[in-house]
């Protein structure tokens, strides 16, 4: 399981031109299921999400989560993390798991985060989502687990 965590002052989700979900402030967590990714993967992945301290303490130093800050998060389902481009230019997603299985995992993950006492929004699974991002930093960071 793969997750690219954005900090965010803002951000929107649109399908279809219809605002789905939007938070005003916390993280952005776009989430990649592979072939083989079990419960324990999307538990961990939730924890680490839940507990990352990338927001500035009152000293300037990311030292806070986004529970300390009060944060939201906005899961998105991407299994374009999961593009191979090692051979040629059109990257393969052969690694990334099937779609039945990756979103009952992907709202497993929803589920753990919220087991932290954050709220979650979601994106819609399987959707061509717009997103609008005011990105904080920028600070990304990629967890695999």
């Amino acid at each position: 399981m793969k997750a690219v965590v954005q900090r965010v002052r803002q951000t929107s989700l649109f399908v279809d031109g219809q605002l789905i979900s939007a938070i005003n402030g916390g993280l952005v967590v776009f989430l990649g299921v592979k072939q083989g990714d079990k419960e324990e993967q999307a538990e961990r992945i939730a924890y680490k999400v839940a507990n990352l301290r990338i927001f500035e303490d009152g000293a300037g130093k990311m030292n806070l989560s986004v529970k300390d800050v009060g944060g939201e998060i906005l899961l998105v389902s991407q299994f374009t993390l999961y593009g191979d481009c090692s051979h040629g230019n059109r990257p393969s997603f052969s690694n990334a798991e099937q779609p039945e299985r990756a979103k009952a995992l992907y709202e497993l993950c929803a589920d753990k985060l919220r087991g932290h006492g954050l709220t979650v929004k979601l994106g819609v699974f399987g959707a061509d989502m717009k997103i609008e991002q005011y990105n904080d930093g920028p600070v990304s960071i990629i967890l695999e687990i």
